[in-house]
């Protein structure tokens, strides 16, 4: 396995970790200590869907078969969860109900990771 790709899939990994286990603390704890988590947030969000999109480019160049697919949903549901943190970002007041729905729209994208090798 290349080296590139395991550097990739490593940075993927512990961002998507961290991105995901802050949605599910603020959505659980009513975003208790949100404002000190955005900017690192949003940071691993980044991280987690660039470096993906790289893996995705790297690993699955042939087409769109079903494993791509299934990835392609978890990708969505990852850009929505990111897209609901930066605005609750910028309008603080939608803080709890986007945290909650982030975190189930992650657990999507995790749940997609690991079902596409079966599609």
């Amino acid at each position: 396995m290349p080296s590139v790709f395991v550097i990739a899939l490593s940075l993927h990994m512990l961002a998507a970790t961290f991105w995901a286990g802050t949605s599910f603390t603020l959505a659980r704890t009513g975003g208790l200590g949100a404002e000190r988590l955005v900017r690192p947030q949003l940071a691993a969000a980044l991280i987690a869907i660039v470096s993906g999109g790289y893996l995705g480019h790297l690993a699955h160049a042939g087409g769109f078969t079903p494993m791509v697919r299934v990835l392609a949903l978890g990708a969505v549901c990852a850009l929505v969860a990111a897209g609901l943190q930066a605005t609750a970002a910028i309008r603080p007041r939608f803080a709890v109900p986007a945290q909650r729905a982030a975190a189930v729209l992650l657990a999507v994208t995790a749940v997609c990771m690991v079902a596409a090798r079966y599609a």
